[in-house]
């Protein structure tokens, strides 16, 4: 049986290797890796609302990694979305202080969402509450990292695939 994190990347490559209908003959492998980190005690809408704020950030910075827009059979167009897999994870509040201090030590592109957040309700403030603690004591609920798989295994040791 697969894990998680083997039936993701499965289903990633698998759903990588079609394009305009023709299907290629080996899965897509992405030398990159996308994750997610969030804190194990957060609430669902928590969860999601911090792992869709992390994502949200990487496109601008790492356009690398937004595929080419979507359209259905009708000619209705969609938006891009980030071409490979983002791979979700939890821990403790220690395991994402550790990951941070990881993910910092290796200069990886990385995304915060400290709880403060949860209380401001726009970009400026965000910014603003971010901005007024120092790195090593930011009350961390999520972690995005990206940058090579094996880099990002090591920021994200101690982690477990979320459920």
């Amino acid at each position: 049986m697969r894990t998680t994190a083997e039936t993701a990347t499965a289903a990633a490559g698998e759903a990588g290797t079609q394009s305009a209908g023709i299907t290629a003959e080996a899965p897509v492998r992405f030398d990159t890796k996308i994750a997610v980190l969030l804190r194990d005690d957060l609430e669902t809408w928590q969860r999601l609302n911090v792992t869709a704020f992390l994502v949200s950030g990487l496109g601008s910075t790492a356009p690398e990694v937004i595929g080419e827009p979507y359209e259905d059979a009708d000619g209705t167009r969609y938006l891009p979305m980030i071409r490979q897999p983002v791979l979700v994870f939890e821990g403790s509040k220690e395991t994402l202080t550790t990951a941070h201090g990881r993910a910092l030590s290796r200069s990886l592109p990385r995304a915060v969402f400290t709880s403060d957040l949860f209380s401001t309700g726009n970009d400026r403030d965000n910014r603003a509450a971010v901005r007024a603690v120092p790195a090593d004591q930011l009350d961390l609920v999520g972690l995005l990292v990206h940058g090579p798989r094996n880099a990002v295994d090591k920021v994200l040791k101690g982690a477990r695939m979320h459920p």
